[in-house]
């Protein structure tokens, strides 16, 4: 009826169309006065947890972490083999999340283990916020940016320690933010800063070649639109496809910008190790697939399944939305780690879908934004004291979970190596003590699933042991007390216990 009198008295009819949707009790939802407090909130609740878990300090992969970044600080150049490591040292190996790792032990050295765990929570904080601004972007609408946003990083954001990975976030979300709107409005511009994206990315984390995958589908759909008419088959993309061979153009650039680091194309080579390991899989409990026992598991499908929803309730498919949440989705249920792809991929379609121009709130200014930074930092300076992050207390996270008393012990009664330990305590081991190349570390791909299953096969006190190399070489065992492997070489005539507290055990070689 409204659209037919607008006709009637000569008004256009988009007159109608962008008249607010939003109840006149409810308008005030959309002043920044309202909406700005409650993101300042939201990111203040988010900055008080990341004070308090410490995450970033209790990690068992950041300390390798560093000692990369401060090996490649004091030596100036790129490792190429297995740097702090005694059992894998001749193995090639590429320090492939170097300006993490650079920017890491930066860190360390301006503010010592304070530096460490600050980096994480500015990196947590920071992977959240990119998530909200990409959301904020597609949506154009506040409340379905916070709704989204908040969705999806309650489930990874606190899923794993602050990594390299977090990176890989914010760029995925950059990536995500212009592919969909280049897909929405067949404007290929914002295409044009994705060479630059990935050139950053390939820098710092390995999962760039996420970014790539979705560009990839970005220009299969394009093909599959142009070929479909000659098999008979109607195109009826919604939206239409963007030019294929400007998407092949942009495809080519990034895939030449990931080359753009230390390891020139080689990184691609460390994504196919990845992804035919198997051993991690079986034994890491981050990268195995999620068991529904936990809440954020069941927001994860949630999530999923809403996103999947809005896609096949629109009038015509996107076939690179649903692929691309696919694919996503078929990572995010293998490895629990992959939560974020899966989320933020949700998040983005959830997001894009289609609103009116009235429906859409007045973005945030340049200053609006910097006056929300001015309250984080403030709040971060109380929370900071409410939470016990200071020295002291990042001291006894790092004691609560690793062997420090133990390795103090070694430091005033030296015993002649080489160091034998399990993988959970090896990156502590090469920050903390690192006079003694450790036997493994976290880095699964340097020493493969072969040398991975035999140390994980030792420590569980498998009778492989009494002939493990590694172990009849070593002259120093630093292990869990809880691990199989302590038990057995307690009753070992060979070795001698010299050291027992509540977490570690060490032994020496009579």
């Amino acid at each position: 009826m409204k659209l037919r009198l607008a006709e009637e008295n000569g008004a256009p009819a988009e007159v109608v169309r962008t008249a607010t949707t939003l109840p006149p009790r409810f308008e005030f939802l959309r002043s920044h006065v309202v909406q700005l407090p409650v993101l300042g909130l939201l990111l203040a609740l988010l900055l008080g947890r990341a004070l308090s878990m410490k995450l970033a300090v209790r990690d068992l992969d950041n300390w390798w972490h560093v000692r990369v970044g401060q090996w490649i600080l004091q030596n100036h150049s790129f490792p190429h083999n297995g740097i702090l490591s005694r059992t894998a040292v001749d193995r090639p190996w590429a320090a492939y999340s170097w300006g993490y790792e650079v920017v890491l032990a930066q860190f360390y050295k301006w503010l010592d283990i304070t530096g460490i765990g600050l980096f994480g929570v500015i990196l947590t904080v920071a992977a959240a916020f990119s998530v909200y601004l990409m959301t904020r972007r597609l949506s154009g609408r506040f409340w379905v940016a916070c709704l989204t946003a908040t969705a999806a990083g309650f489930v990874f954001l606190f899923n794993s320690c602050p990594r390299p990975v977090f990176f890989s976030v914010i760029l995925f979300a950059a990536v995500l933010t212009l592919t969909f709107e280049a897909n929405r409005t067949g404007n290929v511009r914002p295409l044009y800063w994705l060479p630059l994206v990935f050139a950053i990315w390939a820098n710092l984390h390995i999962q760039f070649i996420y970014g790539l995958l979705v560009i990839c589908l970005l220009f299969t759909k394009s093909v599959v639109c142009k070929i479909a008419p000659s098999f008979g088959q109607k195109s009826e993309a919604n939206p239409p496809p963007l030019p294929m061979e400007t998407l092949a153009l942009v495809l080519g650039a990034c895939a030449l910008a990931t080359c753009l680091n230390p390891y020139s194309y080689h990184l691609y080579e460390i994504v196919y190790g990845y992804a035919k390991a198997k051993v991690p899989y079986q034994i890491i409990l981050e990268l195995q697939a999620p068991n529904f026992r936990l809440f954020r598991h069941y927001v994860e499908l949630l999530l999923a399944g809403a996103a999947f929803f809005a896609l096949g309730r629109s009038r015509k498919i996107d076939l690179f939305k649903l692929g691309l949440l696919a694919l996503s989705a078929i990572a995010a249920f293998r490895t629990s780690r992959d939560a974020w792809f899966l989320c933020v991929t949700a998040a983005a379609c959830l997001a894009d879908l289609p609103a009116d121009e009235a429906e859409r709130d007045r973005p945030e200014t340049f200053y609006e934004y910097a006056g929300l930074a001015v309250f984080l930092v403030l709040s971060g300076l109380l929370l900071a004291r409410f939470t016990d992050f200071n020295r002291m207390a990042l001291d006894d996270a790092i004691s609560a979970e690793f062997p420090v008393k133990a390795v103090n012990f070694l430091r005033q009664n030296p015993q002649p190596g080489p160091l034998y330990n399990t993988l959970d305590w090896g990156g502590f081991l090469t920050w903390y003590m690192p006079d003694y190349p450790v036997a493994i570390d976290g880095r699964t791909d340097l020493y493969g699933d072969d040398l991975t299953l035999k140390f994980f096969a030792t420590a569980n006190g498998d009778e492989s042991y009494l002939t493990d190399p590694y172990l009849n070489s070593a002259g120093v065992i630093l292990l869990q007390k809880t691990v199989p492997l302590a038990t057995g070489l307690a009753m070992d005539p060979r070795f001698q216990k010299i050291y027992e507290d509540r977490l570690a055990v060490v032994f020496v070689r009579r």
